[in-house]
């Protein structure tokens, strides 16, 4: 018998889902230059590419903020599953 525990592969929810996409969102729309490499249109007179970028900073909160919530809800979802028994 070995003192080792058990390794068990990760579990994929639809929750967990949607915390990787809330996570990865943001990685793409930054990667994805040629959707945002224009001028126009302006916002106050500030360039397409320049407004898009800081927006994406704020709708880049808002999902690590969101993923966050949803991760803490879970594990304390497994928890009370468990038994409240700490892991």
């Amino acid at each position: 018998m070995s003192d080792t525990p058990e390794v068990r592969p990760p579990v994929v929810t639809p929750v967990r889902v949607i915390i990787a996409v809330c996570l990865i969102a943001p990685f793409v729309a930054m990667l994805w230059v040629g959707s945002y490499a224009k001028t126009d249109p302006a916002f106050i007179g500030i360039p397409f590419f320049y407004w898009y970028q800081m927006l994406w900073v704020l709708i880049s909160t808002a999902l690590t903020m969101t993923a966050y919530q949803l991760w803490q809800r879970d594990q304390r979802a497994r928890t009370a599953r468990k038994g409240g028994e700490a892991k």
